[in-house]
Protein backbone atom coordinates (compact mmCIF):
# COMPACT_ATOMS: atom_id res chain seq x y z
CA UNK A 1 0.00 0.00 0.00
CA UNK A 2 1.31 3.44 -0.93
CA UNK A 3 1.83 6.27 1.50
CA UNK A 4 2.85 6.51 5.12
CA UNK A 5 0.64 5.65 8.07
CA UNK A 6 -0.13 8.89 9.91
CA UNK A 7 -2.17 9.58 13.06
CA UNK A 8 -3.51 13.11 13.53
CA UNK A 9 -5.25 14.08 16.76
CA UNK A 10 -7.69 16.97 16.78
CA UNK A 11 -8.29 16.14 13.12
CA UNK A 12 -11.93 17.13 12.88
CA UNK A 13 -11.43 20.89 12.47
CA UNK A 14 -8.98 23.76 12.30
CA UNK A 15 -5.29 23.05 11.95
CA UNK A 16 -5.77 19.30 12.44
CA UNK A 17 -8.27 19.19 9.59
CA UNK A 18 -5.86 21.03 7.29
CA UNK A 19 -3.03 18.70 8.33
CA UNK A 20 -5.16 15.64 7.57
CA UNK A 21 -5.98 17.01 4.13
CA UNK A 22 -2.32 17.70 3.40
CA UNK A 23 -1.29 14.15 4.27
CA UNK A 24 -4.23 12.83 2.26
CA UNK A 25 -3.10 14.79 -0.79
CA UNK A 26 0.17 12.87 -0.59
CA UNK A 27 -1.66 9.57 -0.72
CA UNK A 28 -0.97 8.74 2.92
CA UNK A 29 -3.08 6.50 5.13
CA UNK A 30 -4.45 8.81 7.78
CA UNK A 31 -6.05 7.87 11.09
CA UNK A 32 -8.18 10.79 12.28
CA UNK A 33 -8.68 11.16 16.03
CA UNK A 34 -11.09 13.64 17.65
CA UNK A 35 -14.28 13.79 19.71
CA UNK A 36 -16.67 15.17 17.08
CA UNK A 37 -18.21 12.51 14.85
CA UNK A 38 -19.52 14.89 12.17
CA UNK A 39 -16.19 16.68 11.91
CA UNK A 40 -14.33 13.38 11.69
CA UNK A 41 -16.59 12.14 8.92
CA UNK A 42 -16.00 15.38 7.02
CA UNK A 43 -12.24 15.05 7.49
CA UNK A 44 -12.29 11.44 6.30
CA UNK A 45 -14.23 12.50 3.19
CA UNK A 46 -11.62 15.20 2.51
CA UNK A 47 -8.70 12.79 2.82
CA UNK A 48 -10.28 10.22 0.51
CA UNK A 49 -11.27 12.87 -2.04
CA UNK A 50 -7.67 14.04 -2.18
CA UNK A 51 -6.30 10.56 -2.81
CA UNK A 52 -5.50 9.20 0.63
CA UNK A 53 -7.06 6.55 2.84
CA UNK A 54 -8.77 7.48 6.08
CA UNK A 55 -10.11 5.91 9.25
CA UNK A 56 -11.98 8.20 11.70
CA UNK A 57 -11.71 7.35 15.39
CA UNK A 58 -13.87 9.05 18.01
CA UNK A 59 -11.68 9.45 21.09
CA UNK A 60 -10.85 11.93 23.84
CA UNK A 61 -7.07 12.37 24.05
CA UNK A 62 -7.40 13.24 27.73
CA UNK A 63 -8.08 9.52 28.32
CA UNK A 64 -4.88 7.47 27.82
CA UNK A 65 -6.83 4.27 27.29
CA UNK A 66 -8.78 5.80 24.41
CA UNK A 67 -5.53 7.04 22.85
CA UNK A 68 -3.96 3.61 23.17
CA UNK A 69 -7.01 2.04 21.55
CA UNK A 70 -6.79 4.52 18.68
CA UNK A 71 -3.13 3.62 18.15
CA UNK A 72 -3.91 -0.10 18.15
CA UNK A 73 -6.74 0.46 15.66
CA UNK A 74 -4.44 2.48 13.41
CA UNK A 75 -1.94 -0.36 13.18
CA UNK A 76 -4.65 -2.98 12.78
CA UNK A 77 -6.16 -1.06 9.84
CA UNK A 78 -3.08 0.30 8.09
CA UNK A 79 0.10 -1.16 9.57
CA UNK A 80 2.98 0.41 11.55
CA UNK A 81 2.44 4.05 12.44
CA UNK A 82 5.22 6.19 10.94
CA UNK A 83 4.08 9.70 11.86
CA UNK A 84 2.05 10.83 14.88
CA UNK A 85 0.82 14.44 15.05
CA UNK A 86 -0.36 15.73 18.44
CA UNK A 87 -2.67 18.62 17.63
CA UNK A 88 -5.79 18.21 19.79
CA UNK A 89 -6.57 21.03 22.19
CA UNK A 90 -9.23 23.09 23.87
CA UNK A 91 -8.94 26.15 26.05
CA UNK A 92 -10.70 28.84 28.05
CA UNK A 93 -10.41 32.56 27.33
CA UNK A 94 -10.50 34.88 30.31
CA UNK A 95 -8.53 36.46 33.10
CA UNK A 96 -6.99 34.13 35.66
CA UNK A 97 -9.70 34.68 38.30
CA UNK A 98 -12.46 34.08 35.72
CA UNK A 99 -11.29 30.55 34.90
CA UNK A 100 -12.18 27.87 37.42
CA UNK A 101 -9.83 25.24 38.80
CA UNK A 102 -11.75 22.51 36.98
CA UNK A 103 -11.43 24.41 33.70
CA UNK A 104 -7.68 24.84 34.13
CA UNK A 105 -7.41 21.15 34.89
CA UNK A 106 -9.42 20.16 31.84
CA UNK A 107 -7.34 22.36 29.52
CA UNK A 108 -4.18 20.69 30.79
CA UNK A 109 -5.72 17.24 30.42
CA UNK A 110 -6.69 17.82 26.80
CA UNK A 111 -3.89 20.04 25.55
CA UNK A 112 -0.83 18.91 27.55
CA UNK A 113 -1.68 15.40 28.74
CA UNK A 114 -3.28 14.66 25.38
CA UNK A 115 0.13 15.28 23.79
CA UNK A 116 1.79 13.12 26.45
CA UNK A 117 -0.65 10.26 25.86
CA UNK A 118 -0.22 10.49 22.09
CA UNK A 119 3.56 10.58 22.34
CA UNK A 120 3.62 7.56 24.64
CA UNK A 121 1.29 5.56 22.39
CA UNK A 122 3.45 6.39 19.38
CA UNK A 123 6.78 5.66 21.06
CA UNK A 124 5.60 2.31 22.39
CA UNK A 125 5.34 1.27 18.76
CA UNK A 126 8.08 3.29 17.10
CA UNK A 127 11.01 2.75 19.48
CA UNK A 128 11.09 -1.08 19.16
CA UNK A 129 11.05 -0.68 15.37
CA UNK A 130 13.72 2.01 15.40
CA UNK A 131 11.87 4.47 13.18
CA UNK A 132 9.10 7.05 13.29
CA UNK A 133 8.36 10.70 13.95
CA UNK A 134 6.23 12.53 16.51
CA UNK A 135 5.23 16.11 15.71
CA UNK A 136 3.89 18.36 18.46
CA UNK A 137 1.74 21.24 17.21
CA UNK A 138 2.76 24.15 19.37
CA UNK A 139 2.49 27.92 19.34
CA UNK A 140 4.59 31.02 19.74
CA UNK A 141 2.71 31.26 23.04
CA UNK A 142 4.74 28.27 24.28
CA UNK A 143 7.54 30.82 24.76
CA UNK A 144 5.71 34.14 25.12
CA UNK A 145 2.52 34.14 27.16
CA UNK A 146 -0.23 36.70 26.59
CA UNK A 147 -3.03 37.95 28.82
CA UNK A 148 -6.45 36.25 28.71
CA UNK A 149 -4.93 32.92 27.63
CA UNK A 150 -3.11 31.69 30.73
CA UNK A 151 -4.53 28.14 30.45
CA UNK A 152 -3.51 27.72 26.81
CA UNK A 153 -0.08 29.34 27.26
CA UNK A 154 0.68 27.11 30.24
CA UNK A 155 -0.32 23.97 28.35
CA UNK A 156 1.78 24.80 25.29
CA UNK A 157 4.78 25.66 27.47
CA UNK A 158 4.34 22.31 29.25
CA UNK A 159 4.34 20.49 25.91
CA UNK A 160 7.59 22.24 24.98
CA UNK A 161 9.25 21.19 28.23
CA UNK A 162 8.01 17.62 27.87
CA UNK A 163 9.19 17.43 24.26
CA UNK A 164 12.69 18.67 25.05
CA UNK A 165 13.08 15.96 27.69
CA UNK A 166 11.78 13.22 25.39
CA UNK A 167 14.09 14.42 22.61
CA UNK A 168 17.10 13.90 24.86
CA UNK A 169 15.90 10.41 25.76
CA UNK A 170 15.52 9.50 22.09
CA UNK A 171 18.98 10.83 21.30
CA UNK A 172 20.29 8.63 24.09
CA UNK A 173 18.69 5.41 22.86
CA UNK A 174 15.79 5.94 20.48
CA UNK A 175 17.40 4.75 17.28
CA UNK A 176 15.79 6.42 14.31
CA UNK A 177 12.81 7.82 16.21
CA UNK A 178 12.53 11.60 16.52
CA UNK A 179 10.24 14.16 18.12
CA UNK A 180 9.94 17.76 17.00
CA UNK A 181 7.68 20.74 17.58
CA UNK A 182 6.07 23.29 15.28
CA UNK A 183 5.50 26.74 16.78
CA UNK A 184 2.58 28.41 15.02
CA UNK A 185 1.37 32.02 14.71
CA UNK A 186 -2.26 33.11 15.02
CA UNK A 187 -4.36 30.91 12.75
CA UNK A 188 -7.84 31.37 11.27
CA UNK A 189 -9.65 28.38 12.78
CA UNK A 190 -13.14 27.83 14.28
CA UNK A 191 -11.68 27.81 17.81
CA UNK A 192 -12.58 31.45 18.43
CA UNK A 193 -16.27 30.58 18.16
CA UNK A 194 -16.31 27.34 20.09
CA UNK A 195 -13.82 27.41 22.95
CA UNK A 196 -15.04 28.47 26.37
CA UNK A 197 -14.88 32.26 26.72
CA UNK A 198 -15.38 34.60 29.66
CA UNK A 199 -14.51 37.65 27.59
CA UNK A 200 -16.87 40.59 27.24
CA UNK A 201 -16.31 40.75 23.49
CA UNK A 202 -15.93 37.98 20.92
CA UNK A 203 -12.43 36.55 20.76
CA UNK A 204 -10.21 36.93 17.74
CA UNK A 205 -6.65 35.96 16.77
CA UNK A 206 -3.98 38.64 17.07
CA UNK A 207 -2.96 39.88 13.59
CA UNK A 208 -1.24 38.91 11.40
CA UNK A 209 -3.47 35.86 10.97
CA UNK A 210 -2.52 32.85 8.83
CA UNK A 211 -4.70 30.27 7.15
CA UNK A 212 -4.61 26.73 8.57
CA UNK A 213 -3.04 25.46 5.35
CA UNK A 214 0.13 27.38 6.26
CA UNK A 215 0.24 25.50 9.56
CA UNK A 216 -0.31 22.23 7.71
CA UNK A 217 2.71 22.90 5.49
CA UNK A 218 4.83 23.44 8.58
CA UNK A 219 3.64 20.16 10.10
CA UNK A 220 4.41 18.23 6.91
CA UNK A 221 7.89 19.74 6.77
CA UNK A 222 8.45 18.71 10.38
CA UNK A 223 7.18 15.19 9.67
CA UNK A 224 9.59 14.88 6.76
CA UNK A 225 12.57 16.20 8.75
CA UNK A 226 11.77 15.49 12.40
CA UNK A 227 15.36 15.53 13.67
CA UNK A 228 15.32 19.33 13.71
CA UNK A 229 14.41 20.59 17.20
CA UNK A 230 11.71 23.08 16.15
CA UNK A 231 10.06 24.76 13.20
CA UNK A 232 8.77 28.33 13.39
CA UNK A 233 5.91 29.17 11.03
CA UNK A 234 5.09 32.77 10.16
CA UNK A 235 7.06 35.98 10.46
CA UNK A 236 5.06 37.00 13.52
CA UNK A 237 6.23 33.87 15.35
CA UNK A 238 9.85 34.72 14.62
CA UNK A 239 9.37 38.34 15.70
CA UNK A 240 7.61 37.32 18.92
CA UNK A 241 10.21 34.78 19.95
CA UNK A 242 13.11 37.10 19.17
CA UNK A 243 11.49 39.94 21.12
CA UNK A 244 11.01 37.58 24.06
CA UNK A 245 14.71 36.79 24.04
CA UNK A 246 15.84 40.41 23.76
CA UNK A 247 13.38 42.39 25.88
CA UNK A 248 10.90 40.22 27.82
CA UNK A 249 10.09 42.92 30.40
CA UNK A 250 9.23 45.46 27.70
CA UNK A 251 7.10 42.83 26.01
CA UNK A 252 5.23 42.33 29.30
CA UNK A 253 4.39 46.04 29.39
CA UNK A 254 3.42 46.11 25.72
CA UNK A 255 1.06 43.13 26.05
CA UNK A 256 -0.47 44.49 29.25
CA UNK A 257 -1.31 47.61 27.29
CA UNK A 258 -2.42 46.11 23.95
CA UNK A 259 -3.17 42.42 24.58
CA UNK A 260 -6.78 42.87 25.69
CA UNK A 261 -8.02 44.86 22.70
CA UNK A 262 -5.95 42.86 20.20
CA UNK A 263 -7.68 39.62 21.19
CA UNK A 264 -11.28 40.90 21.07
CA UNK A 265 -13.58 42.24 18.38
CA UNK A 266 -16.15 44.97 18.83
CA UNK A 267 -19.01 42.46 18.91
CA UNK A 268 -20.31 41.36 22.32
CA UNK A 269 -19.81 37.75 23.34
CA UNK A 270 -22.88 35.65 24.10
CA UNK A 271 -22.42 34.51 27.71
CA UNK A 272 -24.68 31.53 27.07
CA UNK A 273 -22.76 30.28 24.05
CA UNK A 274 -21.66 26.65 24.52
CA UNK A 275 -17.95 25.85 24.55
CA UNK A 276 -16.15 22.68 23.52
CA UNK A 277 -14.05 22.27 26.66
CA UNK A 278 -16.21 19.47 28.06
CA UNK A 279 -17.95 18.17 24.93
CA UNK A 280 -17.41 18.48 21.18
CA UNK A 281 -19.35 21.03 19.13
CA UNK A 282 -18.76 19.26 15.83
CA UNK A 283 -20.42 16.01 16.83
CA UNK A 284 -23.50 16.93 14.75
CA UNK A 285 -22.37 19.82 12.51
CA UNK A 286 -19.07 19.76 10.62
CA UNK A 287 -17.18 23.02 11.31
CA UNK A 288 -14.37 22.57 8.75
CA UNK A 289 -10.90 24.06 9.03
CA UNK A 290 -11.42 27.81 8.58
CA UNK A 291 -12.84 30.31 11.04
CA UNK A 292 -14.50 33.66 10.35
CA UNK A 293 -11.28 35.54 9.66
CA UNK A 294 -10.67 34.59 6.03
CA UNK A 295 -10.60 38.24 5.06
CA UNK A 296 -7.04 39.39 5.47
CA UNK A 297 -5.66 36.00 6.55
CA UNK A 298 -2.33 35.13 4.96
CA UNK A 299 -2.24 32.05 2.74
CA UNK A 300 1.55 31.73 2.69
CA UNK A 301 4.59 32.16 4.89
CA UNK A 302 7.72 33.31 3.05
CA UNK A 303 9.92 32.00 5.86
CA UNK A 304 8.30 28.57 5.73
CA UNK A 305 8.47 28.35 1.95
CA UNK A 306 12.15 29.28 2.01
CA UNK A 307 12.85 26.57 4.56
CA UNK A 308 10.89 24.05 2.49
CA UNK A 309 12.98 24.88 -0.57
CA UNK A 310 16.19 24.57 1.40
CA UNK A 311 14.98 21.18 2.59
CA UNK A 312 14.59 20.10 -1.04
CA UNK A 313 10.82 19.94 -1.06
CA UNK A 314 8.33 22.19 -2.82
CA UNK A 315 6.35 24.32 -0.32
Amino acid sequence: MAGRVVVVTGASAGVGRAVARAFGARGDRVVLVARGAAGLDGAAHDVRRLGGLAVPVVADVADPEQVEEAAALAEAEFGPVEVWVNNAFSTAFGECLQVTADEYRRVMEVCYLGAVHGTQAALRRMVPRGRGAVVQVGSALAYRSVPLQSAYCAAKAAIRGFTESVRCELLHGGGGVAVTMVQLPAVNTPQFDWVLSRLRWRARPVPPVYQPEVAAKAVLLAADRPHRKEYWAGGSTVATLLAQRVAPALLDLYLARTGYDAQQTGAPEDPGRPGNLWRPLDDVDDRGSHGRFDRGAKSRSVLLEARSLLAGRRP
